[in-house]
């Protein structure tokens, strides 16, 4: 019989604390803490999955920290976890969709929504983007705007351009923050 519970563990990461969370070895939470959407992306994990918080460690929260910190000492590119996506068809596919952008790559939301064969869909890909509850190992960080320039991100744009300096490494200074 299956669990009822999403097990959560928080992880203070170099760019900003993470919640973590395992419902049945599948890792269906990773998300910035103190993220202006908390409530919401809680309510609809929770609901989804019929299930309730519990603190507490498990073994695939423990690998998800191990994953992170090496992808944050640059010494791991791609992430090997079993995700379970909690959201509507469409997001879904928008995030399996960002699973393609590579390590050190950026994209723009048309792009990204030319990419799924519907280029009016800007709006809803980008709302679909900030909606993603798998931070960094679904990697919304890498949208950026049509612009070139760093816009939204539910860790915070100063996050945002950590993040993508990381993988870029001396090319961020080709990236503005707007307002």
């Amino acid at each position: 019989m299956l669990s009822q519970t999403i097990y959560i563990h928080y992880y203070q990461s170099p760019v900003g604390e993470l919640i973590l969370g395992d419902y049945n070895d599948q890792l269906c939470l990773c998300d910035w803490r103190y993220r202006k959407m908390r409530n919401a992306i809680d309510a609809r994990i929770l609901k989804g999955l019929q299930a309730e918080f519990v603190e507490k460690g498990t073994p695939l929260l423990v690998e998800t920290q191990k994953q992170l910190q090496a992808y944050f000492e640059k010494s791991q590119t791609t992430f090997d976890l079993p995700l379970l996506l909690v959201g509507t068809n469409f997001q879904q596919t928008v995030w399996k969709t960002l699973q393609q952008i590579e390590y050190g790559k950026t994209q723009t939301y048309l792009g990204l929504s030319k990419q799924l064969n519907n280029p009016k869909a800007i709006r809803a890909v980008a709302s679909a983007n900030g909606a993603n509850a798998i931070s960094i190992i679904i990697p919304c960080h890498r949208i950026i705007g049509s612009n070139q320039e760093l816009v939204g991100y539910a860790g915070g744009l100063s996050a945002k351009k950590k993040l993508l300096g990381l993988e870029q490494g001396s090319q961020m200074e080709l990236f503005s923050i707007s307002p």
